[in-house]
Order: structure tokens, then C-alpha cells, then sequence
């Protein structure tokens, strides 16, 4: 198997005609120390089938085939997507057969849309939609176990960041809610075309063997919405539309043995919990 370089990167893209777009979030890593740095960090099995979702022009890809029992990538781009099974013949001869490539959009893809469950996640996530991405996946796809995803950096400290911090907030609780999950590596700029004008992170996540609360996720994540609309409000004033009045909530939050005057970025997941429970 031979990963891609820069020179086979801007090859296929001039092949291709295409020019990597920021409405799509395309910055094509292309260097192999750095996937296979991503593989080794993701920790597969030879049972994991992996779900690679922005395949590119197949970097990752062809690092992921030999670590793991199958590969599913989800392309958007439709060129991308057609060319992709090519590249792995060319480049993986003797692994292509477990390359399955999925032309949909990550972000409304459905687990009948794929033609193996995933259990493992492993990606180089567009930056405007990485979290979205992330949460639609948790929630449409229960097989998946773990996850390493690279991110915007700034997004990373946001997704594995815990109470009390300033950065703490919807991303981090309702991540949490999912998966336990921690920062795994800064990733240099220098390793994409093109170079990005900000810094990459890697961000794995485990899911939790049984969910927190048979509580409704829909119901719990719209009082995380509310509990961080405005930052600087006391629960008790944030949650008031979200439970009817401010008076309400401060009964719910004294039922769930939350402070009315503590703020949103001091819960944890399991505080929210037993809010939405209440």
C-alpha cells in the first residue's frame, strides 16, 4: 500500500479539476506521518469497522484500510465520492474490497443509508460542521463505540472541556451526554492543502457502556440550550422561559439539588440530568 504525498494530493485534485472550497470545509491533509499518526491514535481492532465521513481525496482512507475490518466513507462532494474507490485500487490493490463509499451528506445520513454498522468513528471533520456531525452520528448510529476526530482546535477545547471552564458549554455537555471525551494531540497546519488559517486538534471519545437517564434527549438538550443562551444569568433566570417562569425553575433546579444561583457553565452533564429529570 503507498499513502498519499503532496505531489499525489495535487495531482488527483488538478485530475479532478477541483479546487478546495471553505464552503465545504476541504483542507486535504497530505502527509502520511500525520494519518498515520491519526490511525495509530484511534486504536482499531480487526473486528472495528470504521466511519470516515469527508474522505477528501482518500489520505486518511488509505491508512484506515489495513488497521481495520472495513472502511465506510461518507462523501459529499460527488466527484469525491467517484473517484475515491479508483484511488484505493490504484494505491491498496490487495484492500480495496473494504473500501464502501457512501455519496450522502453526514449531516442527514441514517444508518440504513450504510452497508455496515459502524463502530468506530475516525475523521478529518469539516471545521464549520464538526460538532453537528458528531452529535447526529452519536445519536443515528448506536454501534458506534469510539471516535477520533480532527477539528478546528479551538472547537477541540470546546468538545473535551469540562465545568467550571470558560470555554465549557453546549458542545462540551452534550457530548458528554453521549461519551466520556479528551483532547488526543495538536495537528500542524503545515500538513494540509490547503494550509488552513487556523490550528487542528485531535478530540477521541469512548461512548458510555449504558446511557446516563432514560430521561428525553430532545427535552434534556433544549434545557442545555437554555442554560448557556446567556452565560452570565443565574439558572434560575435562564431556565425561566425553558420552564414556564423563573419561579418554576427555581422550584425544578431545588428539586434536582441545584443551586438557582449558579450558572450553567458550573453543571456537569449528570447536574442537567437530574434538572430535566425534575
Amino acid at each position: 500500500m503507498t499513502l498519499l504525498g503532496p505531489a499525489d494530493v495535487r495531482r488527483l485534485a488538478a485530475e479532478l479539476g477541483i479546487r478546495p472550497t471553505k464552503k465545504l470545509g476541504q483542507n486535504f491533509v497530505h502527509d502520511p506521518n500525520t494519518v498515520r499518526r491519526i490511525v495509530s491514535a484511534a486504536e482499531l481492532t480487526d473486528d472495528d469497522v470504521v466511519l470516515e465521513v469527508g474522505p477528501g481525496l482518500g489520505s486518511l482512507t488509505l491508512a484506515l484500510l489495513p488497521a481495520a475490518k472495513s472502511v465506510v466513507a461518507v462523501e459529499i462532494d460527488p466527484v469525491l465520492a467517484q473517484r475515491l474507490p479508483a484511488t484505493a485500487r490504484e494505491q491498496a490493490p490487495e484492500l480495496a474490497d473494504r473500501l464502501s463509499v457512501v455519496h450522502a451528506d453526514a449531516m442527514k445520513v441514517t444508518a440504513d443509508q450504510l452497508p455496515a454498522q459502524p463502530t468506530a468513528l475516525v475523521a478529518n471533520l469539516p471545521y464549520n460542521v464538526a460538532v453537528p456531525v458528531v452529535l447526529h452520528l452519536l445519536a443515528e448510529l448506536p454501534s458506534l463505540r469510539t471516535g477520533l476526530v480532527m477539528v478546528q482546535a479551538e472547537v477541540a477545547d470546546r468538545m473535551a472541556a469540562g465545568p467550571g471552564s470558560r470555554i465549557y458549554g453546549v458542545p462540551s455537555v452534550k457530548l458528554a451526554w453521549y461519551a466520556d471525551a479528551r483532547k488526543a494531540g495538536p495537528v500542524g497546519r503545515n500538513v494540509f492543502w490547503p494550509v488552513p488559517n487556523v490550528d487542528s486538534a485531535l478530540v477521541a471519545f469512548t461512548r458510555r457502556a449504558e446511557p446516563l437517564s432514560t430521561v428525553d434527549r430532545e427535552r434534556l438538550f433544549s434545557l442545555v440550550d437554555a442554560a448557556f443562551a446567556q452565560r452570565r444569568k443565574t439558572l434560575r433566570a435562564a431556565l425561566a422561559g425553558w420552564a414556564g417562569s423563573a419561579v418554576a425553575a427555581e422550584e425544578l433546579l431545588r428539586k434536582a439539588g441545584v443551586d438557582p444561583g449558579a450558572r450553567g457553565e458550573q453543571l456537569a452533564v449528570r447536574d442537567f440530568v437530574r434538572i430535566a429529570e425534575a
